[in-house]
């Protein structure tokens, strides 16, 4: 059974825009009329300075979460005898999920996120 590109961006999604909500939510208080800019530029200042490991972390745990998740449910992956003999399949998925959620935090935080921000004047 081969994991596909849609496959592994269901896995990576939500742990993807959780991780980079130190970032996105003071955007989006921006975008629904919450929030002022000079507000949501102290908010990211301070979300991004002092708690962006804990939303690294977080994004990490579901990460690993959904990884669990997809392959109990999506593979038939329950028990360890079963695990022990898809082992390869097991590990080659894990290092293309993780690959994909770092290069995805990094384009989506660091460029879209980042661009969102300058064209909502939340920084500079």
């Amino acid at each position: 059974m081969k994991t596909g590109f849609k496959d592994t961006f269901k896995i990576i999604s939500v742990p993807v825009v959780i991780a980079s909500l130190c970032c996105l939510s003071p955007v989006i208080l921006v975008l629904f009329g919450l929030s002022t800019a000079a507000f949501a530029g102290s908010l990211a200042n301070t979300l991004y300075g002092e708690y962006k490991w804990f939303f690294r972390v977080i994004g990490f745990i579901l990460l690993a979460g959904s990884l669990i998740l997809y392959l109990r449910r999506q593979k038939g992956i329950c028990t360890l005898d079963e695990a022990k003999k898809r082992r390869n399949e097991i590990l080659n998925l894990v290092f293309m999920s993780v690959s994909a959620a770092i290069i995805g935090y990094v384009i989506w935080l660091y460029i879209v996120v980042e661009y969102a921000g300058k064209l909502l004047n939340i920084w500079e």
